[in-house]
């Protein structure tokens, strides 16, 4: 059992030291910037993952880009403001609360207030309380 869980955690370790050799950066907080930003961000075309973990050729395309944005020092607000407004809000898995987006922060509460008032009134109409 103990030599499956040394297998497991030195894996582990392979598998991070060839992600900072495939992108390697200047300093620990310029990698924790790339790292935090490519879990911040969604793959274009696998649309539930972000893009550290899809393997389409978009998302490596995003990585180089959001790497060479990293390595040239922009900040996660540059970054993600760049990526916003060439690929849309669709990129971001937490979008603004604007004008195009109230329907998807406010719809599902909105729409269970509704059934919430159909069930109730389906009710009232079972028990004769409520003349059709």
């Amino acid at each position: 059992m103990k030599q499956l869980i040394l297998a497991i955690l030195l894996s582990f370790v392979h598998l991070t030291a060839s992600a900072n050799a495939t992108y390697p950066l200047d300093s620990a907080k310029q990698e924790a910037q790339f790292h935090h930003l490519l879990h911040d961000l969604r793959c274009l075309v696998c649309q539930n993952q972000d893009l550290a973990d899809s393997n389409a050729g978009l998302a490596k395309d995003l990585r180089n880009e959001i790497y060479n944005l990293v390595k040239e020092g922009k900040s996660d607000k540059e970054i993600i403001d760049y990526a916003t407004e060439r690929y849309g809000d669709f990129i971001l898995f937490k979008p603004p609360v604007k004008t195009i987006t109230y329907l998807l922060w406010f719809g599902p509460g909105l729409f269970l207030v509704l059934g919430l008032f159909i069930f109730w009134r389906s009710c009232l109409i079972r028990k004769g309380q409520i003349d059709e």
